[in-house]
């Protein structure tokens, strides 16, 4: 097997596209479709649907997919395992859930491209259940999520290699206009009567407060979906409804003196933080350590403040 072909193949299923792939391995694209051709050739199947739009792997493809990213990651791993510098190669495809991004692209990034400079970091953005099952799937090599909190990954996934760290409850604030007439302490019934301003579905925030809200058999109205938090907080500024969110984003927004905290007597939000890898990490081992010491350092600091 021609590992170039495999790599151009691999490359056309996580970009959706023959152009996208091109430009990332900085190829013609008549010499990825070559590439993808051979491979197809050589295993004797058709790996991609070419009718869809993006391209997606046919059931033969998504095998292939698995099992060559998992034999590009080994060829990875001996590369760097037999290289006299001990210099760790190759790409280090990340994770994050969006609660997670503001602590995890600043120091913790940064101090694994400071000490890693030959490993290519490709950070991937998601909610938490997607990012688990692309790292069950091999599509990732780890993933900094946020559970539930008492839910305990994989969750309904199976994988038996499937590493996790537990990185600790990260709490959660209820906030409205400062102006709305609403008491600072108040019961779940009470929210209940109001529309909320909250990320979109699969957020593990958002999908604590709807089981909670289910369990006592009481409404949740959403009046806007948003995914960026400062645009919520404008929105819940302006009267629109209860947001939800972190304590140092709170703190660091422009509306935050247009906006009252709201306890709820009988509801304290938290969701868990979670760093995922499929084990034996090889020689991204020290690199997800990197990481996951450096995000810990920044939660735990983001509790303090």
């Amino acid at each position: 097997m021609n590992t170039h072909d495999l790599v151009a193949f691999v490359a056309v299923v996580e970009t959706g596209s023959i152009v996208a792939a091109s430009a990332r391995l900085n190829l013609t694209q008549p010499g990825v479709t070559r590439r993808i051709q051979n491979l197809e050739e050589m295993l004797g199947a058709k790996l991609l649907d070419r009718l869809s739009k993006p391209l997606k792997p046919t059931a033969a493809g998504h095998e292939a997919y698995e099992q060559g990213r998992r034999l590009l990651r080994m060829l990875d791993d001996l590369k760097s395992g037999v290289a006299n510098d001990g210099v760790v190669r190759g790409e280090f495809r990340l994770g994050l859930t969006p609660f997670l991004s503001e602590a995890g692209l600043t120091g913790p990034l940064d101090a694994v491209r400071a000490e890693f400079p030959a490993l290519a970091v490709r950070v991937v953005s998601g909610w938490s259940p997607n990012q688990l099952e692309r790292v069950c799937r091999n599509e990732l090599d780890a993933a900094a999520i946020c559970l539930p909190d008492g839910a305990v990954p994989p969750s309904d996934l199976a994988a038996d290699d499937l590493a996790a760290d537990d990185l600790g409850a990260q709490p959660v604030v209820f906030v409205v206009a400062r102006d709305m007439k609403i008491p600072r302490i108040v019961d779940l019934e009470r929210l209940s009567q109001l529309s909320w301003v909250i990320n979109q579905d699969g957020c593990g925030f958002r999908d604590s407060l709807k089981r909670k809200f289910d369990a006592e058999h009481l409404p949740f109205s959403i009046a806007v979906e948003a995914l960026d938090s400062e645009l919520r907080l404008s929105l819940v500024s302006r009267g629109l409804g209860v947001g939800l969110v972190t304590p140092i984003a709170l703190k660091r927004s422009a509306f935050r003196d247009k906006l009252k905290p709201v306890v709820a007597r009988d509801f304290k939000p938290a969701v868990r933080a979670w760093i995922v890898h499929r084990a034996p990490a090889g020689r991204l081992e020290r690199p997800i350590k990197l990481f996951r010491d450096g995000l810990d350092r920044e939660l735990q600091a983001m509790i303090g403040s």
